[in-house]
């Protein structure tokens, strides 16, 4: 097994601590763009991600790239979201957001029920199971930190939690390009199935633009809307474990780590206003192909760091039945989406 060296790091160097994992994850993502342009039907988020994940479990990068990776993966790719921003007017994001509630809506009401009722059969807890059930709801791994200090679980639900929506992320970013051309399924109809049935932002990103721009542009939009309803899922978990507490000690403690302010997506925040930019006509338009060629090298740059973040032996080591009850709660959603919008006559 080899190792990638690295720079020595000083404690007191933070910038030279993530340039490394910031290095590292450009590098191997400018080779993932270059394929994505010879191979457009899988694309260069796909191969940045897939790049990512062979380099990080055959040649182990050191701990010392670890801070540029995570900012990268987390950082990066809001900024990247933001930039698609400049290129969908105020008047698209509103009538998207508007157009997939319902569907949303459905899909989250399925993740919490398929939630409950595998993990009953599965003999799986309640914490795990609310923990899976938010990941996929809502927002993947975003979701189950907002949850984490609400509902106190232990370390290693919180880690077998992320692990189940992550492995479900790599193959919804393989599995779903491949299924919506199988479907024949019209652009706005993949992004509605992206944005509604994957977990994570990145991959959502990762599969809609993998399908088409317009695939991209509508899936962001979706998974954006639906982003912000973790903000009242927190709420009612914080005022149900308060109350329980308060039934059950007198006391409301358990609900004292709750804050809003750090559970809201604030990044969807400025994507509105670079929207909000762009409906102005401030942006000339020469510059949009350049912003929204940046915005999608930054997010292969971001999907590179979560790949390169990923270690495969973790997640096999989560155990069969989180993974089980992940592909069932996951199978339920993609499922019901597709359904609602053939019902409602989307597709």
């Amino acid at each position: 097994m080899h190792t990638i060296a690295a720079p020595t790091a000083t404690p007191n160097s933070p910038l030279r601590s993530h340039a490394s994992g910031l290095l590292l994850a450009s590098g191997i993502a400018l080779l993932a763009l270059g394929l994505g342009r010879w191979l457009p039907l899988i694309g260069g988020p796909v191969f940045g991600i897939v790049l990512g994940i062979l380099v990080r479990n055959l040649l182990r990068p050191g701990e010392v790239y670890a801070a540029g990776l995570r900012f990268a993966g987390k950082q990066v790719l809001q900024w990247s979201i933001i930039a698609l921003g400049f290129g969908l007017s105020l008047t698209q994001v509103a009538k998207t957001g508007l157009e997939s509630l319902a569907v949303t809506l459905v899909t989250m009401s399925m993740a919490f029920l398929a939630a409950w009722l595998l993990g009953r059969l599965l003999g799986v807890h309640d914490k795990l199971k609310i923990l899976i059930g938010v990941g996929t709801a809502i927002c993947g791994g975003s979701a189950i930190a907002a949850v984490t200090p609400i509902i106190k679980p232990d370390e290693h639900d919180t880690a077998f939690a992320i692990s189940t929506i992550f492995l479900f992320n790599l193959v919804a970013v393989l599995l779903f390009p491949l299924l919506g051309h199988l479907m024949h399924l019209s652009d706005l109809g993949f992004g509605l199935w992206a944005g509604t049935a994957i977990n994570d932002t990145s991959s959502v990103v990762a599969a809609g633009y993998s399908y088409s721009k317009t695939a991209g542009d509508y899936a962001t939009i979706v998974k954006l809307t639906r982003a912000t309803l973790i903000v009242p899922i927190c709420l009612a978990l914080a005022f149900a474990v308060a109350w329980r507490e308060k039934r059950r000690a007198g006391q409301t403690a358990a609900g004292s780590d709750f804050r809003l302010s750090r559970i809201f997506p604030w990044f969807i925040l400025w994507f509105l206003v670079a929207s909000a930019v762009r409906t102005a006509g401030i942006v000339p338009a020469a510059l949009l192909p350049a912003i929204h060629a940046g915005a999608e090298f930054l997010i292969i740059v971001a999907l590179t760091a979560i790949g390169l973040s990923a270690d495969l032996r973790k997640m096999a080591a989560t155990g069969v039945r989180p993974i089980l009850l992940g592909l069932g709660v996951w199978a339920a959603v993609a499922v019901s989406s597709l359904l609602v919008q053939m019902a409602i006559g989307q597709l």
